[in-house]
């Protein structure tokens, strides 16, 4: 048998504690950077163990690290941990035990597998060549997200290649999906403040109405994408907010607007953050107002090396029960993984 093949055994053997571990992870959700229980929870798995992990890394993660008998590569696998400010409706035994709070994005799943792959690879060390560095991240739904502090904080240190999984609810068992290259986009986001005068509703003459500009601009930060950008270079913008005024006969003087743009590369978001300040001076100069632009850049884009990317399809292929391995399209969706890239 095999070194790949008995950590395979040994997955078998610890499915059982993996679904336990996950459930309770599903029942004590925490928040992003608000997930102090969680990171206990992590670590004291790993003391039991006789592993002794850093804790507090970069605010709430967590690293432990596995070295084998043999010389060769430092191997990091990261999980994420933080959970969503969703209200769980899902009628089942371990439903989330805190109000408002759930995991919704598979990160009880992730830390649960990797756990359970920690366990694994620790009995049977003895067999192993290098060393297997396993990160709990904290904080990766809302930026600056966890990613960023801990590899300021070291939990690269040594580290040759790292990889990363995601749960994805859409993709049939057995399936598991990957691309080479840009994956996931950078996650931006902006707000723009429109001022106008109010007035009367009967008397609209005799303000500047910011309902109107902000309605008009909404329509005309369409042009952005579609105009302004290379159709092959993709690009999402997205307004997700419009807000003004509270009375039926009262002409607003204020619209709040809010979106977020989704990119591949820094050109494209470079040009995207400076057109959408152009339409918006130039809509706000014909209704006579003023405004206040801001935009915040979030996590920049999941770019996948092909040589590892590649290795770890033809890893997947010989995974008992995987039935499909595929190639997929890349996502607007946003991840701080982006950052390991860094090292």
């Amino acid at each position: 048998m095999t070194v790949l093949e008995k950590i395979h055994k040994k997955l078998d053997g610890l499915y059982p504690e993996m679904v336990e571990t996950r459930r309770y992870l599903h029942m004590h959700p925490e928040l992003s950077f608000k997930e102090v229980e969680t990171a206990r929870y992590i670590a004291d798995f790993y003391k039991n163990l006789g592993i002794r992990p850093r804790e507090h890394v970069g605010g709430n993660g967590v690293v432990a690290r596995v070295k084998g008998a043999k010389p060769g590569k430092t191997i990091a696998l990261r999980a994420d941990f933080d959970a969503l400010p969703i209200q769980e409706e899902n009628d089942v035994p371990y439903q989330s035990q805190v109000p408002g709070v759930m995991h919704a994005c598979g990160h009880d799943g992730h830390t649960a597998t990797l756990l359970m792959l920690a366990k694994a690879i620790h009995e049977l060390k003895d067999e192993l060549e290098g060393e297997y560095v396993f990160i709990h991240q904290h904080a990766e739904e809302y930026a600056p997200g966890g990613a960023k502090a801990m590899i300021e904080d070291g939990c690269l240190e040594g580290v040759d290649a790292i990889f990363g999984t995601h749960l994805w609810a859409t993709v049939p068992v057995g399936h598991i999906q990957y691309r080479r290259g840009p994956f996931m986009a950078a996650a931006d986001r902006f707000e723009v403040t429109i001022q106008g005068h109010g007035g009367h509703g009967a008397q609209p003459h005799l303000s500047k109405d910011a309902v109107v500009v902000g309605a008009q601009l909404v329509t005309n930060l369409q042009q952005v994408i579609s105009r302004r950008i290379n159709p092959i270079r993709s690009a999402v913008l997205t307004v997700g907010s419009f807000s003004s005024g509270d009375a039926f006969n009262i002409i607003a003087d204020t619209a709040k607007i809010t979106g977020t743009v989704r990119t591949f590369d820094e050109d494209v978001r470079d040009r995207v953050e400076k057109e959408i300040e152009r339409i918006i001076q130039g809509t706000c100069l014909a209704a006579d107002c003023t405004y206040d632009y801001h935009y915040f850049r979030g996590y920049p884009p999941v770019v996948n090396h092909e040589a590892e990317t590649a290795f770890l399809a033809d890893c997947a292929k010989e995974i008992e029960g995987v039935t499909n391995v595929e190639e997929v399209d890349p996502s607007m969706i946003g991840e701080d993984f982006a950052y390991y890239y860094s090292m």
